[in-house]
């Protein structure tokens, strides 16, 4: 478990991170340069779902070696299997990575959602639905995994 007390916005106790994988974790299918390393040290700490409709269809075989559970999404809703998925969890428990319009429910459902920006962009609407927007997938790892960064970005 992941815990932070966060003046004005709460304490925030995480058992499970829920990540996207294409334009999130990955550009153009492959995984970016030292998110394997980041997700299997988060997982001794939190259970780690990658969820992804799987664009380029290389998460599996990218995401081998990590500690890490892979859902494959179905065409259709794609917005409401993740959000429906970080429900399931439990909404106080979970933290969600993302950056596209089918991230935009689960980073609003989740205690944190945190946006990603890398060359694939970040949708207006999954903004929306974030508490925190970074410019790459490590800086995104690395708020969970130096909770004081996420401490002093999310405090008022």
């Amino acid at each position: 478990m992941i815990r932070i007390d966060i003046p004005g916005f709460g304490p925030v106790r995480l058992e499970h991170l829920v990540i996207d994988f294409s334009g999130t974790l990955s550009v153009d299918g492959r995984l970016v340069p030292g998110v394997g390393e980041r997700l299997n040290s988060l997982a001794e700490s939190v259970t780690v779902h990658v969820l992804t409709a799987d664009t380029h269809g290389k998460a599996l075989s990218e995401l081998e070696g990590i500690n890490c559970k892979t859902i494959l999404l179905e065409d259709k809703n794609q917005d409401g299997q993740k959000e429906d998925f970080v429900k399931g969890l439990g909404v106080e428990t979970v933290a969600s990575i993302g950056n596209g319009n089918n991230d935009r429910k689960m980073l609003a459902a989740a205690r944190v959602g945190i946006a990603v920006c890398l060359a694939e962009g970040c949708a207006i609407d999954c903004l929306s639905g974030a508490d925190v927007l970074v410019s790459s997938a490590t800086d995104a790892l690395d708020l969970l995994l130096k909770p004081n960064r996420l401490k002093a970005t999310l405090r008022f």
